[in-house]
């Protein structure tokens, strides 16, 4: 979790974040301690679908099977991971897991949930004002550019408010867009241009 000092106003958020029970009280199945990390400001902001199970265990964001291969992705452009960890911002759609869905994994947030949890995130950005951003699965790209397919998205740098967008696709091991050689081209390009923006 982050670290600063008391009234801060990034320590005052996530302590209200971590007080919120609007998902339960709507009858939502979450298991309720928000994940996230990071400094404010902080160049990037990573932001990912929702924590995951190990993430609920280790209080990290992307601390799972799917953290390990973002940040080989992120280890790919430049970034050593506990420098990253430290000095930008990781946080995901909504803060908190979700609970799984059957025995077919996790449960992904429905767009009430998202919508609850909206608010923060707004505010997140507000006190963290990266300069670029990096949406980690289709429902963070969704959020910052609206209705768009991962072949449209990654492997390009778009602008939405004077801030660099740079979409990742979901690193877990059942995505099959993953799977298909264009992808890989695609994600290639945008690792590339991360490596680029990094250096700059």
């Amino acid at each position: 979790m982050t670290r600063t000092n008391r009234g801060d106003p990034l320590t005052e958020l996530h302590a209200e974040i971590r007080r919120c029970r609007r998902c339960l009280e709507a009858g939502f199945p979450i298991v309720p301690r928000p994940i996230f990390s990071g400094p404010a400001p902080a160049r990037i902001m990573v932001v990912g679908q929702a924590p995951g199970k190990n993430e609920v265990r280790t209080g990290r964001p992307f601390d799972g099977p799917a953290g390990r291969r973002l940040f080989s992705w992120l280890g790919w452009a430049g970034f050593d991971e506990g420098e990253f960890r430290a000095t930008e911002y990781i946080t995901a759609i909504t803060k908190c897991y979700p609970g799984k869905k059957g025995s077919r994994g996790d449960r992904v947030p429905t767009a009430a949930e998202r919508k609850l949890c909206a608010p923060f995130l707004a505010r997140e950005l507000e006190l963290v004002d990266p300069e670029i951003i990096v949406p980690v699965g289709r429902i963070a790209i969704s959020r910052f550019l609206g209705k768009i397919g991962l072949d449209d998205a990654v492997g390009e740098v778009h602008e939405r408010d004077g801030r660099l967008i740079l979409p990742l696709p979901h690193p877990s091991g059942a995505n099959l867009w993953l799977n298909r050689p264009e992808s890989k081209e695609l994600l290639k390009a945008a690792l590339e241009l991360l490596s680029e923006l990094q250096n700059q």
